[in-house]
């Protein structure tokens, strides 16, 4: 029994050796086809096949465990294949997604994504057409009722300036009678207000060569203003947001802050009436101009113009506004004393209205302007507050509303 037992145990430990080389033989066999299969279509690929779980899938299962990152990264990963489905990969094409918008398909070095107000020759070489190059922007919106005062105002202004006129009478050629006027822009939309025309034109990246904008009323008395003194004062103290100081003799002077304090240079704050400036560091004690004769820094306007509504064209309640664009406000926004204007108040755009007394109609949408921008602005406000997970933000602008200026 024992003889015929070690037998069959060596016929089965000879049988194993054979077994494991049948197997190695047929895994070498099975990759071989495979390879030659692979080979043979190279070119298959299914269209259908997703090798990255759909995002849906992840989210829909909110207990599944799966970390934020790697839902992340599914969506980096869709968005990818989304980018570039449809579309073939070839080395010779154009495609920078740094580029401004729109403009993706074109080489970087052929991009001028900002412009300018330099007239240019029609004839010549373009790199000799500008001898010289002003540094900063004066806009006025005007009437030709207003030409004389206009005239005063602009000869104020070296040839630094680059001059244009917003027209709201729609009246260009009658101003050729002024030499200046020749090398000035000037645009004509009939009855419209200076931030309409701020608001269309004066993109940050048409007057990005500017380094101030003077954005001004036609209606300034300019006695006792000199722009090239005033750039000079506004560097000095670091201004981005400016204006000059107004005579006290000024028609309809509503702010201390913007009154103009004699035997200073500048000044930043003042006192206002009882109840009006919880914050001492707030508009309108501090860090607030007025829409009439505003002045801009290049880098703060860019804030600004963002911050104009379309449809609110008056810009009543801007000035309270402004302080967000500079920052800290109450050391960046300023009136300079030293360099004064006087506030005419001649109603020439306000009596474009209709009916009777046209002025009215414009004035009463200048007070409903206001409210609606304060609103907006609030609404913002707590909007962008609640978004990142902050409640109950207590808003701290000192908003003095029409009503209590009458």
């Amino acid at each position: 029994m024992k003889i015929e037992e070690y037998k069959r145990r060596g016929t089965f430990g000879r049988r194993k050796p054979n077994e494991c080389m049948r197997t190695i033989v047929t895994i070498i066999v099975g990759i071989v086809f495979g390879f030659f299969i692979g080979v043979s279509f190279p070119d298959i690929s299914p269209p259908k096949l997703k090798l990255v779980p759909s995002i849906d899938a992840y989210l829909g299962d909110k207990n599944s465990g799966r970390s934020t990152q790697t839902i992340l990264n599914v969506i980096s990963v869709s968005r990818d294949n989304n980018s570039t489905k449809g579309r073939k990969l070839d080395p010779l094409e154009i495609f920078v997604s740094t580029n401004p918008r729109g403009a993706e398909r074109l080489p970087p070095a052929i991009i001028a994504s900002e412009s300018d107000f330099y007239p240019r020759r029609l004839y010549g070489r373009p790199i000799e057409d500008l001898t010289f190059k002003p540094k900063y922007l004066v806009t006025f919106t005007v009437g030709y009722d207003q030409k004389d005062n206009v005239d005063q105002a602009v000869k104020k202004f070296s040839d630094n300036f680059t001059i244009l006129l917003f027209h709201y009478d729609g009246r260009t050629t009658e101003w050729d009678e002024f030499e200046w006027s020749k090398r000035a822009i000037h645009i004509s939309v009939p009855k419209q207000t200076k931030w309409w025309y701020a608001k269309r034109f004066l993109h940050p990246d048409i007057i990005a060569p500017y380094e101030f904008i003077f954005i001004w009323d036609e209606d300034l008395g300019v006695e006792n203003f000199d722009a090239e003194e005033y750039i000079k004062l506004v560097k000095k103290h670091k201004l981005e947001i400016s204006q000059p100081g107004l005579d006290p003799d000024s028609k309809g002077l509503t702010w201390q802050m913007t009154k103009r304090q004699e035997d200073l240079e500048v000044h930043k704050e003042a006192e206002e009436k009882p109840g009006w400036c919880t914050y001492p560091h707030l508009p309108p004690c501090a860090a607030f101009v007025e829409i009439m004769a505003p002045v801009f820094s290049r880098e703060a306007w860019r804030c600004v113009w963002h911050l104009i509504q379309n449809d609110l064209v008056h810009g009543w309640g801007l000035d309270f506004a402004l302080r967000k664009c500079v920052e800290p406000a109450y050391e960046r926004i300023g009136v300079v004393d030293a360099q004064w204007i006087v506030h005419l108040g001649v109603p020439s755009l306000g009596n474009q209205g209709n009916g009777k007394a046209p002025w009215k109609g414009v004035r009463e949408r200048c007070k409903n302007e206001w409210k609606m921008f304060q609103d907006r602005v609030l609404n913002a406000e707590k909007e962008y507050y609640k978004s990142v997970g902050v409640d109950n933000m207590v808003h701290e602008a000192n908003w003095v509303t029409v009503d209590r200026i009458q």
